[in-house]
């Protein structure tokens, strides 16, 4: 007896198809909801450049271009203009302070100089007359009144004796007033003469005062004009190296003119231009390094010029412990000038991603290293090292610091080895 066959519901071929329809549809609804649809390249790690981000110390500096000097210079002025007579010293010379470099000739300021030491002479002459003139007048009431006191010490005994005999009457009236009024007049005369002797003194003293402050002032004059002569002779101020123009003999040299200068050899300083947008910044005592050699050399701002020329300032440096061996006036070192006191900040080394982004975001470097995703930052100071993060990067995480030039609107990069 036959038997109905119940057909299968769920045969392996129904279950094959139906499971692979559910398999196809969850793919598509995996990618639709659940996969990375941004924009992606392909790029070669060896092309690009990947930095770590630190935490450390951060150095705002400005970096600046100086030309080395001597530390001291003294220019060679001409104070009186004359005809060059003789050059001693050549330039490149090394001379010693005092040492004479040129003699000059002026013919009408040697007249002149010797008009005004005649005439200084005489009044001079004149002063010494006058002084001695002074004494003898001075001598001659002097003896005068020694003359007198001489006369009434002869004729006081005489008078006392003569007084006495009229007293008792063994003399006339008329034989003691003829020795009374010599001496009473005398005496008289004494009194005018003392007078006049101290007037005289007190006079002689105050013009001897006079005169001697008069000598003195004619004499300090007398070594002025001598020492007008002098400023023909030019001199060496300090010691160190001579360097002249091209001088001939016989040539004018006017008042005023620059004919050279010394520089001191032995120790240098830097002369810096900078931007006068760091001019508020800038203050006496900030360092700057700079290299020469291989070794590090440091600076110290001692001056600072406030004139402002073409939107530059200047400051002068000075060498902080060691000068460098061998540097030489002119060189030009390229110098970090610190701009305050460190401090501890996020920190990103500079690099061209900058020109493309202009610090707002960077590409990320993912913990595999296979992909680099698009992150939003903020960046603060920046120095010809670092860039300081504000916000955005964590010590530690590695961001492509080269070009994005050609990595166009991307928000993933694919890293390939």
């Amino acid at each position: 007896m036959d038997r109905k066959i119940k057909k299968k519901k769920w045969t392996v071929k129904r279950i094959i198809t139906v499971s692979f329809g559910v398999v196809v549809v969850s793919g598509i609804l995996y990618s639709f909801i659940f996969a990375d649809r941004r924009s992606k390249l392909n790029v070669d790690k060896d092309k690009i450049t990947i930095s770590t981000v630190k935490y450390g110390s951060y150095q705002d500096f400005i970096p600046q271009t100086g030309t080395v000097l001597p530390i001291e210079t003294r220019y060679l002025d001409i104070i009186r203009g004359g005809t060059i007579r003789k050059i001693v010293k050549e330039s490149g010379a090394i001379v010693e302070k005092g040492d004479t470099i040129l003699l000059l000739a002026n013919d009408q300021l040697e007249r002149e100089v010797m008009t005004q030491e005649t005439s200084l002479y005489e009044q001079l002459n004149i002063g010494r007359q006058t002084q001695l003139q002074l004494e003898t007048n001075s001598l001659n009431l002097e003896s005068q009144l020694a003359a007198i006191d001489n006369e009434i010490a002869l004729g006081k005994p005489q008078y006392e004796r003569y007084k006495k005999l009229y007293e008792q009457g063994m003399v006339s009236q008329r034989e003691f007033e003829e020795v009374e009024k010599p001496y009473l007049y005398n005496l008289r005369l004494r009194e005018l003469q003392y007078s006049s002797f101290k007037k005289d003194s007190l006079n002689k003293e105050y013009r001897r005062n006079q005169q001697e402050m008069i000598n003195r002032r004619m004499a300090k004059s007398l070594d002025a004009v001598g020492n007008i002569l002098d400023n023909l002779i030019i001199r060496a101020p300090i010691d160190g190296q001579l360097a002249t123009p091209d001088l001939e003999l016989g040539q004018n040299v006017s008042q005023g003119e620059r004919v050279g200068q010394v520089d001191v050899l032995d120790n240098f300083k830097v002369r810096v231009s900078i931007d006068e947008l760091y001019l508020p910044r800038i203050e006496k005592g900030l360092i700057g390094r700079f290299d020469y050699t291989g070794k590090t050399y440091t600076l110290k701002i001692t001056k600072i010029f406030p004139n402002i020329e073409e939107g530059r300032f200047q400051v002068d440096m000075e060498f902080v412990g060691e000068t460098p061996q061998g540097i030489k006036r002119g060189y030009s070192p390229r110098i970090k000038i610190d701009l305050g006191n460190p401090a501890q900040a996020t920190l990103l080394p500079v690099g061209g991603f900058y020109s493309s982004t202009g610090g707002n975001w960077v590409y990320v470097v993912d913990e595999s290293g296979s992909k680099a995703v698009k992150k939003n930052i903020r960046i603060g100071r920046k120095n010809t090292d670092y860039f300081e993060i504000l916000d955005g990067l964590q010590e530690g995480e590695r961001v492509i610091t080269s070009s994005y030039d050609n990595f166009g609107d991307n928000e993933v990069l694919v890293l390939k080895e």
